[in-house]
């Protein structure tokens, strides 16, 4: 069985994959915010909790940290959504904004902190879950800070997940590892979803059979670098096919990470 370890596992979609993994028989690391919400998923699961706040890039170094070797599966689960509708810009614990930084950023630190331990003679697979609802990244605004609006900021951030996706299978291109992205199902009944206060589209278990399959399938296991709508490979906005948008946005994420 395999060692998955699943970010914002403690609601929502995240705590909908432990269980069904835990059902499969898998091994499990499960991260989350809120001690209590994780504390039971853990004895839900018989998974290993790992408590952290990925506003905080130091948290995420922290969390890195607490995950064995041997991973099979990442899976950058956890995020900030929309927010409550007219709600203020918010910042991290960095000063940068909330849902680049929780959205992004952390993820895209996590990922390059467990890759060295993640390389090895066995397949391993990273599955970043994105959305459909994409924006175009700004590189001269990319803390939105003209014009801030929660579900812009939101869709930037997933745009810049997909786009790191793609340039993550490119370099472990060769290698064991695969790298793929999501759009597990549109506004599930989440709690993400109920804060914005956005009706609900599809159910949960839709987006769990998407993102399953992205985990375990073993039809996938040398895919590499797709953007899936659901169980169906999409095309995700076209910025994030662009090489030279990506080595920019590459540039600056290093910047932003290497303070």
């Amino acid at each position: 069985m395999a060692l998955i370890f699943i970010t914002g596992a403690s609601d929502g979609l995240g705590r909908a994959l432990a269980t069904a993994l835990a059902e499969q028989g898998h091994h499990l690391i499960v991260h989350g915010r809120n001690a209590a919400r994780l504390a039971d998923v853990a004895a839900r699961t018989g998974a290993t909790p790992i408590l952290a706040d990925l506003s905080s890039l130091a948290e995420v170094r922290r969390l890195a940290d607490a995950v064995p070797d041997g991973l099979d599966v990442l899976v950058n689960n956890a995020g900030v959504g929309f927010g409550a509708p007219g709600a203020d810009r918010e910042l991290s614990a960095d000063g940068y904004e909330l849902r680049l930084a929780v959205n992004y950023l952390a993820p895209y630190l996590l990922t390059r902190q467990l890759l060295p331990r993640m390389v090895r003679d066995t397949p391993a697979r990273i599955v970043n879950v994105a959305s459909v609802g994409q924006r175009p990244f700004d590189l001269a605004d990319p803390m939105l800070e003209r014009g801030y609006d929660g579900v812009e900021a939101y869709r930037r951030s997933k745009l810049a997940l997909i786009a790191h996706t793609f340039d993550l299978a490119e370099e472990l291109a060769g290698t064991l590892i695969t790298a793929n992205c999501l759009h597990p199902a549109s506004l599930m009944p989440t709690t993400m979803v109920r804060e914005a206060g956005w009706g609900e589209i599809d159910t949960l278990e839709k987006g769990l059979r998407a993102t399953l399959r992205l985990v375990v399938d073993p039809e996938l296991t040398a895919v590499t670098g797709r953007y899936f709508d659901g169980e169906r490979e999409a095309r995700a906005l076209d910025q994030a096919y662009d090489p030279e948008f990506r080595k920019r946005l590459r540039e600056l994420t290093e910047s932003l990470i290497g303070r």
